[in-house]
């Protein structure tokens, strides 16, 4: 699993380029991954919801904006991609591990982490944390990367570790920050792995569905 000081220290470096590096390396799809996850919250009619590693922001915001009813709350354990999110709008934010969420029991009617699982030191420890922190019947929504299946495959495992780095690289400065960014992919668990991970951190009704070919998967569990 990730360093997670490694992580920290390259999301701060690179926190001013995010959110327009994300937008170019994913050519606006990552816009519609969001819409698309919170169009599915919205028909829940949440009352509160967390936003784990929440970085600039840009899933809480669209949240916040398409759920006026229900109060967000963006975490993130950096500090410099966190005030971002605060300076975009984001109403409530706090700086917090999600290995350990400062928040009490059966807080939350959804918790979300969008591209912020895999970056994390403890992915099951992480889960019952989110679990931790849902009311009984609560539901969490993660949206990551995972690898297309069938014809897809190749070609973007080899976008993924010989064009990416470099494309952040020029966008950013900071090509390292970006050259793990394949590999974790390669490692995180997708699919039946993700739902099974789920179900022993005590997630029940779990589901993955993939998007866009395979490149990205949501994935929901229900406390």
């Amino acid at each position: 699993m990730p360093d997670a000081v490694y992580v920290h220290d390259a999301f701060a470096r690179i926190a001013d380029r995010y959110v327009l590096t994300n937008h170019v390396l994913s050519c606006g799809m990552d816009i519609i991954w969001r819409k698309i996850v919170t169009a599915r919250i919205r028909k829940w009619k949440p009352e509160r919801l967390l936003d784990v590693a929440s970085g600039t922001g840009d899933l809480a915001l669209e949240i916040q904006d398409q759920c006026p009813q229900c109060e967000v709350i963006a975490s993130d354990f950096c500090a410099e991609m966190l005030a971002h999110a605060a300076s975009r709008g984001i109403a409530k934010t706090i700086v917090a591990d999600a290995l350990k969420l400062p928040f009490k029991d059966q807080e939350f009617d959804v918790v979300t982490v969008a591209f912020g699982l895999r970056n994390m030191a403890d992915y099951p420890a992480a889960l019952r944390e989110m679990n931790r922190v849902l009311k009984p019947g609560g539901r969490l929504v993660i949206l990551d990367f995972s690898l297309p299946e069938g014809i897809m495959r190749g070609p973007y495992r080899w976008y993924l570790h010989n064009i990416l780095p470099h494309m952040a690289g020029f966008l950013t400065g900071q090509k390292d920050a970006y050259e793990y960014l394949g590999g974790s992919i390669e490692q995180f668990p997708s699919g039946k792995g993700m739902t099974d991970l789920l179900e022993t951190c005590g997630f029940g009704k779990t589901a993955a569905t993939p998007i866009t070919f395979g490149v990205v998967t949501i994935y929901e569990g229900t406390r």
